[in-house]
Formats: C-alpha cells, structure tokens, sequence
C-alpha cells in the first residue's frame, strides 16, 4: 500500500508543484491568505474531498474531510500559507501547504481499504495570531485522533520541542506638560517603558538559560519638547514550558507594575498576538516518520532539537498527539525569515522537500491506522506526557 501512496502522490507531483509556486508568485500575509485557501480547497474537491470554507469564524481557514469506508482513527494533515511581509515565503509556508495537500492525497488512495479517515486543515497565520490556536479552542481537533505537519528547513531533522510564547502590550498613561517650561506640571509616561526595559534587563539575570524576553517601544512619545502622556512597548516571553513562560510573564508585568508605581503613571497590559504552547512531540509517530524519510532516500535525519521559535502546533500537540519535523532543503548555511531561503523553495531541492514530505507523512499514518497496537501506544504516551 505505500507503494501505491507514493505512486498517486508521484501522480499528482505537477500539481503540488505547480501550487507551491503560486502560492511564492502570490504571497499573502496571516488571515489574507485568500487566493491560498481557494487554491488549496479547489485541488482537494477535486480529489475527492468535502470542503469547508471559512471555519471558525476565519474566512482564510478550511477543514477537508474524507470519510473511509471502514472506521478507523481520523489523521490531520496540517497546512500553512501565510508568507512574510517584505518577504514572501521565507518561511517555506508555501512547500508546507503542498506537502500537507499531497499527503491528504496521498493517504486518499488507501484509506477506503484501509479503513479511518483523512482531515486536511487549512490553518492561517502561523507568524503572528496562528489560527491552529483559535481552531484547537473552537474544538476542530475534538475528533481527531493525530495531526503531522512538515517544515522545510536548513537540515533535515526529528520532531523537537519549540518555546511556549506570550505577546504582551504594555500601555502607560501619565500627562503631557511643555517639557522646558513646565515639566513639572507633566508625568513622564516614557519614563515608564524606560524603567520597564530596565527592570526586564535586570531580571534576565536571573531566568533559566531557555526563557527569552525581547521588546520594542511602539509609541514613545510626540515630539521631543512635550512630555510624553502616552507610551506602549510590546513583549515576547519565551519558555520551553509554557508552566516557566507564565512565571516569566507575571514576574514582567511586575517590572511594569514597578515602573509605574516609580513613574506615577497609570498601567494596563494586554496580549496583542494569542499565546502559544510549546510543543510536545510524540516520539512513536516522530521515530515512524523518520524511518519512512529514510525509505524515501533520506540519508541523514538529525536528532531533534529545541526550536528556538515558537510555533501555533505546539496549541495542537497539547490535545492531540503530533509530530513537527523538518524537511532539508540541502543548504546548512540557509537562514529562515530571508529572501534566500524563499528562493530556495522554487529550487530543485524545494520540489523534493514536497514529495518526500508529503509521502512520509502519509506513509506515517499509513503505519499508525494499520496497527491498532501501535496507535494504543502512541495514545498512552500523549496520555503520559
């Protein structure tokens, strides 16, 4: 059977490419993603599939569903469109949308003997608010028993955990006064964020070695003879855990607290992007992917490691089991987020990241749904962890 998963997705090899390299010539930043999802859910109707536009409430997300002629677990293929600003694709959002389409594909032309059933979800804005968030809270994974997804990257390597994510706003209000003639009429709400940047640079001496605090100021005042009344600076708190990085972000909005205290100014702190989960990889499907990578000429898969990043799959791993790994485009010296790196995606290496990435991913389900023994296994670790 997984001769014939890669013969069908062999067969339909054009296409993905062909819709790899829209979606590069089209690049659509988070929840603008239109032309993306159109594409997409055109290609999987076309193959069988029951399209849902427009699910919870995001009109660039879409759920396709096809239903085996057996009961069986339900698998979730994964697929990511947004591109970057002044970028493009430089994060291979592109290449993860052909592969998560071709292994829906792929596991089509199995499943009615095999018995389960396929979902290939449509998820928007992967770099700012991930709607995989909003879709795991909406209950659109309820009913599914395992998701994958596949990232293009520098090196080919397993599944590993990523940094949970806050993304804080921090406002602050004082009163505005002629800074020559009166300044002591004014409350200097820049003062603030100052005492703020200050007291998060003290407390980096004192967090675990994972945990990353990065800011900018993103109003810092008028004009330069005013006293600043209103000032905001925004936040991202990383941990590898998302139990360390609530910590964190109590202990900052403390630094926030004291700033205004020490600056008489009033504070409010708010999230200007959803807040991810790190993620936890299940290591049965991870080791099942890596030995079909191989079978599909792979020769090196390195051991996973720390994303230094923070993903919106991490909110899925944490309901359902699910793997992250990362697809070789062949250049080690390759840098995510960089015009190169989009390049790279309408490369030869690129086209080959599409077929190995979507035939592994379907021969990884093909491997779970197949064996009640191991999706028990697989069941009782996400349950563990």
């Amino acid at each position: 059977m997984k001769d014939k998963i890669k013969q069908d997705i062999y067969a339909v090899f054009e296409e993905l490419v062909k819709i790899s390299r829209f979606l590069f010539e089209n690049p659509e930043i988070g929840y603008q993603e239109f032309k993306a999802a159109e594409i997409l859910g055109e290609s999987l109707k076309k193959h069988g599939f029951k399209v849902e536009k427009g699910v919870c409430a995001i009109p660039t997300a879409f759920r396709a569903v096809y239903g085996g002629k057996k009961e069986g677990p339900r698998v979730a293929f994964l697929c990511e469109y947004d591109a970057l600003p002044g970028i493009g694709h430089g994060c291979g959002h592109n290449l993860i949308a052909a592969m998560g389409l071709g292994a829906g594909i792929g596991l089509r032309a199995v499943i009615d003997e095999l018995g389960g059933s396929i979902v290939v979800m449509g998820t928007p804005a992967e770099e700012t608010s991930g709607a995989k968030v909003s879709l795991v809270e909406g209950g659109f994974f309820e009913d599914v028993d395992l998701a994958m997804m596949a990232h293009p990257g520098p090196s080919t390597q397993e599944s590993g955990p990523s940094l949970a994510l806050n993304a804080l706003q921090f406002e602050f209000t004082g009163k505005a006064a002629h800074a020559a003639e009166a300044p002591e009429k004014g409350i200097n709400a820049l003062n603030a964020v100052i005492q703020l940047f200050n007291g998060i640079n003290a407390l980096r001496q004192h967090v675990p070695g994972d945990v990353r605090i990065h800011g900018v100021i993103t109003e810092g005042g008028k004009a330069a003879n005013i006293v600043p009344d209103y000032t905001t600076a925004q936040f991202y708190i990383r941990a590898a855990k998302r139990q360390r990085r609530d910590e964190v972000t109590e202990k900052v909005v403390a630094c926030a607290r004291g700033a205004a205290m020490m600056t008489g100014v009033k504070m409010k702190f708010s999230n200007f992007e959803i807040s991810y989960d790190d993620l936890k990889t299940n290591s049965i499907m991870s080791d099942l992917f890596t030995v079909n990578l191989k079978e599909l000429g792979e020769k090196e898969v390195r051991k996973g490691q720390l994303v230094a990043a923070s993903l919106d799959m991490g909110n899925v791993s944490q309901v359902v089991p699910s793997i992250h790994p990362w697809i070789g485009l062949g250049n080690l010296d390759l840098v995510l987020h960089t015009q190169e790196f989009a390049d790279t995606t309408i490369t030869k290496r690129g086209e080959e990241a599409i077929f190995k990435g979507a035939c592994a991913m379907a021969m990884t389900a093909y491997d779970i749904i197949a064996s009640k023994e191991i999706m028990e296994r697989i069941k009782k670790e996400f349950t563990k962890k």
